[in-house]
Protein backbone atom coordinates (compact mmCIF):
# COMPACT_ATOMS: atom_id res chain seq x y z
CA UNK A 1 0.00 0.00 0.00
CA UNK A 2 3.19 2.17 0.28
CA UNK A 3 4.44 1.65 -2.52
CA UNK A 4 1.00 1.83 -4.54
CA UNK A 5 0.74 5.46 -2.63
CA UNK A 6 4.29 6.65 -2.91
CA UNK A 7 4.57 5.45 -6.79
CA UNK A 8 0.50 6.81 -7.72
CA UNK A 9 1.33 10.53 -6.10
CA UNK A 10 4.98 10.33 -8.07
CA UNK A 11 3.51 9.60 -11.54
CA UNK A 12 0.07 11.92 -10.88
CA UNK A 13 2.84 15.07 -9.78
CA UNK A 14 4.62 14.10 -12.68
CA UNK A 15 1.72 14.55 -15.23
CA UNK A 16 0.28 17.58 -13.57
CA UNK A 17 3.66 18.96 -13.43
CA UNK A 18 4.28 18.26 -17.35
CA UNK A 19 0.98 19.78 -18.05
CA UNK A 20 1.27 22.90 -16.46
CA UNK A 21 5.36 23.55 -17.82
CA UNK A 22 3.84 22.33 -21.46
CA UNK A 23 0.99 25.19 -21.06
CA UNK A 24 3.08 27.54 -20.02
CA UNK A 25 5.67 27.53 -22.50
CA UNK A 26 2.96 27.41 -25.38
CA UNK A 27 1.44 30.30 -24.28
CA UNK A 28 4.37 32.40 -23.20
CA UNK A 29 5.84 31.43 -27.07
CA UNK A 30 2.24 32.72 -28.40
CA UNK A 31 1.89 36.07 -26.13
CA UNK A 32 1.59 39.08 -27.89
CA UNK A 33 5.09 41.26 -27.94
CA UNK A 34 3.58 43.88 -25.94
CA UNK A 35 3.88 41.64 -22.90
CA UNK A 36 7.29 41.36 -23.34
CA UNK A 37 7.58 45.32 -23.51
CA UNK A 38 5.71 45.40 -20.11
CA UNK A 39 7.30 42.00 -18.23
CA UNK A 40 10.92 41.70 -16.71
CA UNK A 41 12.84 39.06 -18.45
CA UNK A 42 13.59 37.99 -14.72
CA UNK A 43 9.88 37.80 -13.97
CA UNK A 44 9.70 34.87 -16.88
CA UNK A 45 13.08 32.71 -15.58
CA UNK A 46 11.36 32.93 -12.29
CA UNK A 47 8.57 31.26 -13.24
CA UNK A 48 10.27 28.76 -15.36
CA UNK A 49 12.94 28.32 -12.84
CA UNK A 50 12.08 28.54 -9.62
CA UNK A 51 8.17 28.18 -9.61
CA UNK A 52 8.13 25.50 -11.86
CA UNK A 53 11.07 23.50 -9.73
CA UNK A 54 8.32 24.08 -6.88
CA UNK A 55 5.68 22.50 -8.56
CA UNK A 56 8.34 19.29 -9.77
CA UNK A 57 9.76 18.67 -6.45
CA UNK A 58 8.60 20.76 -3.36
CA UNK A 59 4.57 20.05 -3.97
CA UNK A 60 4.63 16.41 -4.36
CA UNK A 61 7.71 15.65 -1.30
CA UNK A 62 5.05 18.35 0.54
CA UNK A 63 1.66 16.27 -0.63
CA UNK A 64 3.04 12.58 0.59
CA UNK A 65 4.37 13.89 4.25
CA UNK A 66 1.29 16.01 4.57
CA UNK A 67 -1.56 12.95 3.84
CA UNK A 68 0.95 10.58 6.08
CA UNK A 69 0.95 13.01 9.09
CA UNK A 70 -2.85 13.15 9.08
CA UNK A 71 -3.48 9.67 9.19
CA UNK A 72 -1.43 9.58 11.98
CA UNK A 73 -3.16 12.39 13.46
CA UNK A 74 -6.37 10.41 12.76
CA UNK A 75 -5.44 7.29 13.69
CA UNK A 76 -3.56 8.40 17.04
CA UNK A 77 -7.01 10.46 18.15
CA UNK A 78 -8.85 7.34 17.44
CA UNK A 79 -6.74 5.06 19.65
CA UNK A 80 -7.05 7.73 22.59
CA UNK A 81 -10.66 8.38 21.86
CA UNK A 82 -10.98 4.32 22.27
CA UNK A 83 -9.16 4.18 25.09
CA UNK A 84 -10.44 6.62 27.33
CA UNK A 85 -13.76 7.67 25.39
CA UNK A 86 -13.95 10.69 27.51
CA UNK A 87 -11.08 11.70 25.41
CA UNK A 88 -13.75 12.81 22.67
CA UNK A 89 -15.33 15.76 24.23
CA UNK A 90 -11.70 17.61 24.25
CA UNK A 91 -11.57 17.21 20.77
CA UNK A 92 -13.68 19.99 19.50
CA UNK A 93 -12.70 23.02 21.57
CA UNK A 94 -8.64 21.66 20.53
CA UNK A 95 -9.51 21.30 17.03
CA UNK A 96 -11.15 24.78 17.16
CA UNK A 97 -7.93 26.21 18.46
CA UNK A 98 -6.08 23.99 16.32
CA UNK A 99 -7.80 25.67 12.92
CA UNK A 100 -7.85 29.04 14.50
CA UNK A 101 -3.90 29.44 14.77
CA UNK A 102 -3.47 27.24 11.36
CA UNK A 103 -5.84 29.73 9.37
CA UNK A 104 -4.55 32.44 11.27
CA UNK A 105 -0.88 31.27 10.03
CA UNK A 106 -1.24 29.82 6.33
CA UNK A 107 -2.83 33.46 5.62
CA UNK A 108 -0.06 35.30 7.04
CA UNK A 109 2.66 32.52 5.03
CA UNK A 110 0.66 32.81 1.68
CA UNK A 111 1.16 36.44 1.51
CA UNK A 112 5.00 36.32 2.93
CA UNK A 113 5.52 33.59 0.24
CA UNK A 114 4.21 36.05 -3.01
CA UNK A 115 6.21 38.70 -1.80
CA UNK A 116 9.15 36.67 -1.47
CA UNK A 117 8.61 35.43 -4.91
CA UNK A 118 8.22 38.72 -6.23
CA UNK A 119 11.05 40.13 -4.33
CA UNK A 120 13.07 37.62 -6.70
CA UNK A 121 12.29 38.71 -9.91
CA UNK A 122 14.55 42.03 -9.70
CA UNK A 123 17.96 39.61 -8.57
CA UNK A 124 17.38 37.68 -12.12
CA UNK A 125 16.48 40.58 -14.17
CA UNK A 126 19.63 42.47 -12.66
CA UNK A 127 21.98 39.47 -13.08
CA UNK A 128 20.91 38.80 -16.80
CA UNK A 129 21.64 43.07 -17.32
CA UNK A 130 25.03 42.67 -15.62
CA UNK A 131 25.73 39.41 -17.73
CA UNK A 132 24.64 41.03 -20.73
CA UNK A 133 26.44 44.39 -20.43
CA UNK A 134 29.65 42.71 -18.62
CA UNK A 135 31.99 44.90 -21.59
CA UNK A 136 30.50 48.26 -20.64
CA UNK A 137 30.32 47.77 -16.93
CA UNK A 138 34.28 46.71 -16.97
CA UNK A 139 35.35 49.81 -19.59
CA UNK A 140 33.39 52.14 -17.25
CA UNK A 141 34.54 50.60 -13.84
CA UNK A 142 31.20 50.41 -12.80
CA UNK A 143 31.70 46.91 -11.22
CA UNK A 144 31.22 48.17 -7.62
CA UNK A 145 28.48 49.70 -8.00
CA UNK A 146 26.51 46.55 -10.24
CA UNK A 147 27.71 44.35 -7.29
CA UNK A 148 26.06 46.43 -4.15
CA UNK A 149 23.30 46.42 -6.47
CA UNK A 150 22.98 42.80 -6.70
CA UNK A 151 23.10 42.64 -2.97
CA UNK A 152 20.91 45.26 -2.14
CA UNK A 153 18.22 43.30 -4.63
CA UNK A 154 19.15 40.01 -2.59
CA UNK A 155 18.91 41.69 0.94
CA UNK A 156 15.27 43.09 -0.14
CA UNK A 157 14.42 39.42 -1.47
CA UNK A 158 15.86 38.28 2.21
CA UNK A 159 13.74 40.66 4.35
CA UNK A 160 10.40 39.06 2.44
CA UNK A 161 12.29 35.49 3.34
CA UNK A 162 13.03 36.28 7.18
CA UNK A 163 9.20 37.26 8.36
CA UNK A 164 8.96 34.09 7.11
CA UNK A 165 10.69 32.18 9.50
CA UNK A 166 9.38 34.18 12.47
CA UNK A 167 6.07 33.12 11.61
CA UNK A 168 6.94 29.35 11.83
CA UNK A 169 8.69 30.08 15.05
CA UNK A 170 5.15 31.40 16.31
CA UNK A 171 3.73 28.72 14.99
CA UNK A 172 5.94 26.14 16.54
CA UNK A 173 5.04 27.73 20.17
CA UNK A 174 1.84 27.01 19.59
CA UNK A 175 1.34 24.00 18.15
CA UNK A 176 3.78 22.70 20.79
CA UNK A 177 0.97 24.09 23.40
CA UNK A 178 -2.10 21.92 21.65
CA UNK A 179 0.28 18.83 21.47
CA UNK A 180 1.11 19.51 25.01
CA UNK A 181 -2.28 20.01 26.10
CA UNK A 182 -3.25 16.58 24.61
CA UNK A 183 -0.60 14.41 26.48
CA UNK A 184 -2.21 16.24 29.86
CA UNK A 185 -5.55 15.47 29.47
CA UNK A 186 -5.08 12.16 27.87
CA UNK A 187 -3.12 11.16 30.90
CA UNK A 188 -5.39 13.54 33.19
CA UNK A 189 -7.96 11.00 31.90
CA UNK A 190 -6.11 8.08 31.88
CA UNK A 191 -5.26 8.27 35.51
CA UNK A 192 -8.59 9.50 36.72
CA UNK A 193 -10.40 6.13 35.09
CA UNK A 194 -7.53 3.84 35.86
CA UNK A 195 -10.47 1.38 37.78
CA UNK A 196 -11.70 0.65 34.52
CA UNK A 197 -8.35 0.47 32.33
CA UNK A 198 -5.81 -1.91 32.09
CA UNK A 199 -2.19 -0.82 32.46
CA UNK A 200 -1.51 -2.12 28.82
CA UNK A 201 -4.32 0.52 27.85
CA UNK A 202 -3.62 3.04 29.49
CA UNK A 203 0.25 2.63 28.13
CA UNK A 204 -1.00 2.82 25.00
CA UNK A 205 -3.13 5.54 24.87
CA UNK A 206 0.12 7.72 26.88
CA UNK A 207 2.69 6.65 24.40
CA UNK A 208 -0.17 7.67 21.22
CA UNK A 209 -0.57 11.19 22.78
CA UNK A 210 3.63 11.38 23.70
CA UNK A 211 4.11 11.07 19.77
CA UNK A 212 0.89 13.06 18.56
CA UNK A 213 3.15 16.27 19.71
CA UNK A 214 5.38 15.92 16.82
CA UNK A 215 3.18 14.15 14.22
CA UNK A 216 0.52 17.43 14.85
CA UNK A 217 3.16 19.74 14.45
CA UNK A 218 4.51 18.45 11.29
CA UNK A 219 0.66 17.98 10.39
CA UNK A 220 0.07 21.58 10.51
CA UNK A 221 3.43 22.60 8.89
CA UNK A 222 3.09 20.52 5.67
CA UNK A 223 -0.43 22.09 5.85
CA UNK A 224 0.75 25.16 5.31
CA UNK A 225 4.12 24.49 2.96
CA UNK A 226 1.49 23.06 0.87
CA UNK A 227 -0.40 26.03 0.56
CA UNK A 228 1.95 28.62 0.83
CA UNK A 229 3.91 26.54 -2.17
CA UNK A 230 0.57 26.45 -4.08
CA UNK A 231 1.48 29.75 -4.67
CA UNK A 232 3.56 28.64 -7.61
CA UNK A 233 0.72 26.39 -9.24
CA UNK A 234 -1.32 29.74 -9.10
CA UNK A 235 2.21 31.85 -10.73
CA UNK A 236 2.23 29.16 -14.02
CA UNK A 237 -1.33 28.90 -13.97
CA UNK A 238 -1.43 32.84 -14.36
CA UNK A 239 0.92 32.77 -17.24
CA UNK A 240 -1.27 29.81 -19.01
CA UNK A 241 -4.15 31.47 -19.30
CA UNK A 242 -2.52 34.80 -20.09
CA UNK A 243 -4.32 36.40 -23.21
CA UNK A 244 -2.45 35.11 -26.40
CA UNK A 245 -1.81 36.23 -30.20
CA UNK A 246 -4.61 35.93 -32.91
CA UNK A 247 -4.91 32.01 -33.84
CA UNK A 248 -1.99 30.44 -35.79
CA UNK A 249 -4.20 29.24 -38.72
CA UNK A 250 -7.62 29.78 -39.49
CA UNK A 251 -8.74 27.04 -41.85
CA UNK A 252 -12.34 28.56 -43.18
CA UNK A 253 -9.95 32.03 -43.99
CA UNK A 254 -6.67 29.90 -45.32
CA UNK A 255 -5.75 32.04 -48.87
CA UNK A 256 -4.52 30.52 -51.68
CA UNK A 257 -1.10 28.93 -51.57
CA UNK A 258 0.50 30.98 -53.97
CA UNK A 259 -1.17 34.17 -52.07
CA UNK A 260 -0.01 37.32 -52.71
CA UNK A 261 0.24 36.47 -56.61
CA UNK A 262 1.19 40.60 -56.55
CA UNK A 263 1.66 42.16 -53.58
CA UNK A 264 -0.85 45.02 -53.84
CA UNK A 265 -0.77 46.68 -50.19
CA UNK A 266 -3.50 49.00 -49.02
CA UNK A 267 -4.14 50.73 -46.11
CA UNK A 268 -7.78 51.94 -45.23
CA UNK A 269 -8.43 54.20 -42.41
CA UNK A 270 -5.50 52.72 -40.34
CA UNK A 271 -4.98 53.00 -36.91
CA UNK A 272 -2.96 51.25 -34.11
CA UNK A 273 -1.32 51.52 -30.59
CA UNK A 274 1.12 49.78 -28.91
CA UNK A 275 -1.07 48.68 -26.08
CA UNK A 276 -4.24 49.15 -24.47
CA UNK A 277 -4.48 52.59 -22.68
CA UNK A 278 -1.36 54.23 -24.92
CA UNK A 279 -2.04 57.12 -28.10
CA UNK A 280 -2.58 55.98 -31.38
CA UNK A 281 1.21 55.32 -32.97
CA UNK A 282 0.01 55.39 -37.37
CA UNK A 283 -3.52 57.86 -36.68
CA UNK A 284 -6.25 57.27 -40.11
CA UNK A 285 -3.19 56.06 -42.90
CA UNK A 286 -4.78 55.86 -46.01
CA UNK A 287 -3.10 54.80 -49.47
CA UNK A 288 -2.39 51.95 -51.85
CA UNK A 289 0.68 50.30 -52.83
CA UNK A 290 0.57 48.44 -56.58
CA UNK A 291 2.47 45.61 -57.05
CA UNK A 292 6.29 45.92 -57.85
CA UNK A 293 6.37 49.27 -56.74
CA UNK A 294 9.78 49.98 -53.96
CA UNK A 295 8.62 52.39 -51.58
CA UNK A 296 10.61 54.52 -49.37
CA UNK A 297 9.69 55.34 -45.74
CA UNK A 298 11.35 58.02 -44.12
CA UNK A 299 10.64 60.64 -41.06
CA UNK A 300 11.67 62.00 -37.94
CA UNK A 301 12.08 59.87 -34.75
CA UNK A 302 8.98 58.67 -33.90
CA UNK A 303 7.24 59.37 -36.97
CA UNK A 304 5.59 55.97 -36.80
CA UNK A 305 7.50 54.12 -39.25
CA UNK A 306 8.77 51.01 -37.30
CA UNK A 307 5.10 51.03 -36.17
CA UNK A 308 3.72 50.61 -39.70
CA UNK A 309 6.37 47.63 -40.24
CA UNK A 310 4.76 45.96 -37.50
CA UNK A 311 1.68 46.27 -37.92
CA UNK A 312 2.09 44.37 -41.43
CA UNK A 313 3.14 41.92 -39.57
CA UNK A 314 0.34 41.96 -36.68
CA UNK A 315 3.21 42.06 -34.30
CA UNK A 316 0.51 45.10 -32.90
CA UNK A 317 -2.88 44.48 -34.10
CA UNK A 318 -4.99 47.55 -35.38
CA UNK A 319 -7.48 50.29 -33.02
CA UNK A 320 -9.55 50.92 -35.96
CA UNK A 321 -9.55 50.20 -40.04
CA UNK A 322 -7.76 47.48 -41.98
CA UNK A 323 -4.58 46.85 -43.95
CA UNK A 324 -4.89 44.36 -47.24
CA UNK A 325 -2.73 42.37 -49.29
CA UNK A 326 -3.92 41.29 -52.94
CA UNK A 327 -7.25 42.25 -51.47
CA UNK A 328 -7.42 39.59 -48.16
CA UNK A 329 -7.60 41.94 -45.10
CA UNK A 330 -4.67 40.67 -43.24
CA UNK A 331 -6.92 40.98 -39.95
CA UNK A 332 -9.15 37.89 -41.01
CA UNK A 333 -6.42 35.40 -41.73
CA UNK A 334 -4.14 33.34 -39.64
CA UNK A 335 -1.02 34.67 -38.07
CA UNK A 336 1.39 31.57 -39.77
CA UNK A 337 -0.09 32.42 -43.20
CA UNK A 338 0.70 35.98 -43.03
CA UNK A 339 3.72 36.24 -41.81
CA UNK A 340 5.43 33.22 -43.73
CA UNK A 341 4.07 34.84 -46.84
CA UNK A 342 5.98 38.29 -45.66
CA UNK A 343 9.93 38.78 -45.60
CA UNK A 344 11.70 41.18 -43.58
CA UNK A 345 15.51 41.75 -42.90
CA UNK A 346 14.90 43.75 -39.65
CA UNK A 347 17.29 46.75 -38.02
CA UNK A 348 18.90 44.00 -35.25
CA UNK A 349 19.90 41.03 -36.93
CA UNK A 350 18.82 37.71 -35.48
CA UNK A 351 20.97 34.60 -35.36
CA UNK A 352 20.34 31.21 -33.52
CA UNK A 353 22.84 29.25 -31.75
CA UNK A 354 23.16 26.60 -34.33
CA UNK A 355 24.85 26.18 -38.41
CA UNK A 356 25.22 28.97 -40.66
CA UNK A 357 22.73 26.22 -42.98
CA UNK A 358 19.89 26.27 -40.27
CA UNK A 359 20.44 29.79 -39.76
CA UNK A 360 19.93 30.03 -43.42
CA UNK A 361 17.19 27.24 -44.06
CA UNK A 362 15.86 26.16 -40.83
CA UNK A 363 12.98 24.26 -42.18
CA UNK A 364 15.25 22.07 -44.66
CA UNK A 365 13.43 23.46 -48.17
CA UNK A 366 16.43 24.18 -50.11
CA UNK A 367 19.47 22.66 -51.60
CA UNK A 368 23.18 23.55 -50.54
CA UNK A 369 23.74 24.89 -54.51
CA UNK A 370 20.27 27.19 -53.36
CA UNK A 371 22.14 28.28 -50.13
CA UNK A 372 25.42 29.10 -51.90
CA UNK A 373 23.72 31.12 -54.68
CA UNK A 374 21.63 33.36 -51.99
CA UNK A 375 25.17 33.55 -49.85
CA UNK A 376 26.42 35.26 -53.34
CA UNK A 377 23.83 37.21 -54.13
CA UNK A 378 24.17 38.63 -50.34
CA UNK A 379 28.03 38.99 -51.05
CA UNK A 380 28.86 36.70 -48.36
CA UNK A 381 30.31 33.55 -50.36
CA UNK A 382 34.13 34.17 -50.43
CA UNK A 383 33.46 34.94 -46.02
CA UNK A 384 31.70 31.32 -45.81
CA UNK A 385 34.39 29.27 -48.16
CA UNK A 386 36.99 30.85 -45.90
CA UNK A 387 35.49 28.98 -42.98
CA UNK A 388 36.86 25.36 -42.19
CA UNK A 389 33.48 23.47 -41.88
CA UNK A 390 31.65 26.15 -44.50
CA UNK A 391 27.77 25.97 -44.15
CA UNK A 392 28.14 23.71 -41.21
CA UNK A 393 30.01 26.33 -39.52
CA UNK A 394 28.52 26.79 -35.65
CA UNK A 395 26.84 30.21 -34.37
CA UNK A 396 27.16 31.16 -31.36
CA UNK A 397 24.35 32.45 -29.15
CA UNK A 398 23.00 35.43 -30.87
CA UNK A 399 25.30 35.09 -33.33
CA UNK A 400 28.08 36.83 -31.31
CA UNK A 401 31.11 35.16 -33.45
CA UNK A 402 30.16 36.94 -36.63
CA UNK A 403 30.25 40.79 -36.97
CA UNK A 404 26.71 42.93 -36.86
CA UNK A 405 27.61 43.60 -40.76
CA UNK A 406 27.74 39.72 -41.74
CA UNK A 407 24.74 39.22 -39.13
CA UNK A 408 23.10 41.60 -41.07
CA UNK A 409 24.46 39.93 -44.85
CA UNK A 410 23.12 36.77 -43.29
CA UNK A 411 19.40 37.67 -42.93
CA UNK A 412 19.31 39.43 -46.56
CA UNK A 413 20.56 35.75 -47.58
CA UNK A 414 17.60 34.14 -45.92
CA UNK A 415 15.58 36.55 -47.65
CA UNK A 416 17.13 35.92 -50.88
CA UNK A 417 15.86 32.05 -50.20
CA UNK A 418 12.02 32.89 -49.24
CA UNK A 419 11.82 35.55 -52.15
CA UNK A 420 8.22 36.60 -51.31
CA UNK A 421 6.23 38.72 -53.23
CA UNK A 422 6.75 41.21 -50.35
CA UNK A 423 10.01 42.24 -48.93
CA UNK A 424 10.41 44.94 -46.22
CA UNK A 425 13.41 46.61 -45.04
CA UNK A 426 13.55 47.82 -41.80
CA UNK A 427 17.08 50.12 -41.85
CA UNK A 428 18.56 46.82 -43.11
CA UNK A 429 21.57 48.28 -44.09
CA UNK A 430 22.74 50.46 -40.62
CA UNK A 431 24.97 48.53 -39.33
CA UNK A 432 27.29 47.87 -43.03
CA UNK A 433 29.53 49.89 -45.06
CA UNK A 434 28.67 52.28 -47.49
CA UNK A 435 30.32 49.98 -49.89
CA UNK A 436 28.41 47.27 -48.92
CA UNK A 437 25.26 49.08 -48.62
CA UNK A 438 25.49 49.46 -52.29
CA UNK A 439 26.33 46.29 -53.41
CA UNK A 440 23.08 45.19 -51.16
CA UNK A 441 21.06 47.82 -52.66
CA UNK A 442 21.91 46.49 -56.14
CA UNK A 443 21.15 42.85 -55.08
CA UNK A 444 17.37 43.57 -53.45
CA UNK A 445 17.08 46.36 -56.90
CA UNK A 446 18.35 43.06 -58.77
CA UNK A 447 16.80 39.99 -57.17
CA UNK A 448 13.66 41.63 -56.11
CA UNK A 449 12.62 43.72 -59.06
CA UNK A 450 8.97 41.98 -59.72
CA UNK A 451 8.53 42.12 -55.67
CA UNK A 452 6.97 44.81 -53.77
CA UNK A 453 9.64 46.68 -51.03
CA UNK A 454 9.50 48.67 -48.75
CA UNK A 455 12.24 49.75 -47.09
CA UNK A 456 12.38 52.36 -43.97
CA UNK A 457 15.38 54.34 -44.73
CA UNK A 458 18.23 54.86 -42.88
CA UNK A 459 20.55 56.46 -45.70
CA UNK A 460 18.53 58.91 -48.22
CA UNK A 461 20.91 58.19 -50.98
CA UNK A 462 19.62 54.68 -51.08
CA UNK A 463 16.16 55.30 -52.08
CA UNK A 464 16.27 58.36 -54.30
CA UNK A 465 15.67 55.89 -57.43
CA UNK A 466 12.61 54.56 -55.41
CA UNK A 467 9.19 54.59 -57.21
CA UNK A 468 7.71 56.62 -54.48
CA UNK A 469 8.55 58.18 -51.14
CA UNK A 470 6.14 57.72 -47.90
CA UNK A 471 7.01 60.86 -45.63
CA UNK A 472 5.38 59.90 -41.70
CA UNK A 473 4.85 63.25 -39.21
CA UNK A 474 3.65 62.30 -35.99
CA UNK A 475 1.76 59.15 -37.13
CA UNK A 476 0.02 60.56 -40.26
CA UNK A 477 0.98 60.45 -43.97
CA UNK A 478 2.61 64.17 -44.40
CA UNK A 479 3.85 63.25 -47.97
CA UNK A 480 3.80 60.31 -50.97
CA UNK A 481 4.88 61.06 -53.98
CA UNK A 482 8.03 60.12 -56.19
CA UNK A 483 10.81 61.94 -55.19
CA UNK A 484 12.40 64.15 -57.73
CA UNK A 485 8.37 65.36 -57.32
CA UNK A 486 9.35 66.09 -53.98
CA UNK A 487 12.50 67.41 -54.48
CA UNK A 488 10.67 69.61 -56.90
CA UNK A 489 8.75 71.20 -53.80
CA UNK A 490 11.50 73.31 -51.43
CA UNK A 491 8.58 73.72 -48.49
CA UNK A 492 8.38 69.87 -48.78
CA UNK A 493 9.44 67.48 -45.31
CA UNK A 494 11.72 65.38 -47.88
CA UNK A 495 13.36 67.88 -49.24
CA UNK A 496 14.37 69.41 -45.68
CA UNK A 497 16.00 66.10 -45.11
CA UNK A 498 17.62 65.53 -48.46
CA UNK A 499 19.10 68.93 -47.69
CA UNK A 500 20.24 68.08 -44.29
CA UNK A 501 21.72 64.98 -45.50
CA UNK A 502 23.59 66.86 -48.11
CA UNK A 503 21.47 65.25 -51.45
CA UNK A 504 20.45 68.99 -52.86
Amino acid sequence: MTFSGALMVALGSRIASKQMHQGMLVTVLRLPMTFFDTTPLGRVLNRFSKDVDTVDTVLPERMSMWLRCLLQVIGTVVVISMSTPIFLALIVPLGILYFIVQRFYVATSRQLKRLESTSRSPIYSHFGETITGASTIRAFNQQERFIQQSESKVDENQVCYYPSIVSNRWLAIRLEFVGNCIIFFASLFAVLGREHLSPGIVGLSVSYAMNVTQTLNWMVRMTCELETNIVAVERVKEYTEAPTEAPWEIPEKKPDPAWPQDGVIEFKDYQTRYREGLDLVLKGINCSIKSGEKIGIVGRTGAGKSSLTLALFRIIESAEGQISVDDIGIGSIGLHDLRSKLTIIPQDPVVFSGSLRMNLDPFDKHTDEDLWKALEHAHLKNFVQGLPAGLLYECTEGGENLSVGQRQLLCLARALLRKTKVLILDEATAAVDLETDDLIQGTIRTEFAECTVLTIAHRLNTIMDYTRILVLDAGKIAEFDAPQTLLQNSDSIFYGMAKDAGLV
